[in-house]
């Protein structure tokens, strides 16, 4: 859960909590990290890394993409499925099956 700091008018929600495994953290946020910076090959899920770090800043995108990794990752594990580089390759899939 989120830290949460309340007081008259001001609603804040803080940074990440760390519960967890902590090597996990850190190899999905260095993952996220050369996604958005280092990678040529772009994906749907870097053009909305840099989206978000447009608005929120690098840090906070590399945060949320890891968090979005993790979570894709997470459904791979439980489907078996492969990871989709873009969206057209859902369309191909979709008609092939």
């Amino acid at each position: 859960m989120p830290k949460r700091h309340q007081s008259g008018e001001a609603d804040y929600d803080g940074s990440i909590s760390k519960c967890g495994d902590a090597m996990l953290r850190t190899m999905l946020y260095e993952a996220a990290q050369t996604m958005l910076t280092q990678s040529r090959s772009w994906s749907w899920l870097k053009a909305w890394g840099l989206r978000v770090a447009q608005r929120r800043g690098m840090r906070r995108a590399i945060v949320a993409v890891a968090r979005r990794l993790a979570v894709i990752l997470h459904r791979m594990w439980i489907d078996g499925t492969d990871f989709r580089w873009s969206r057209m390759d859902v369309s191909a899939g979709a008609q092939a099956g």
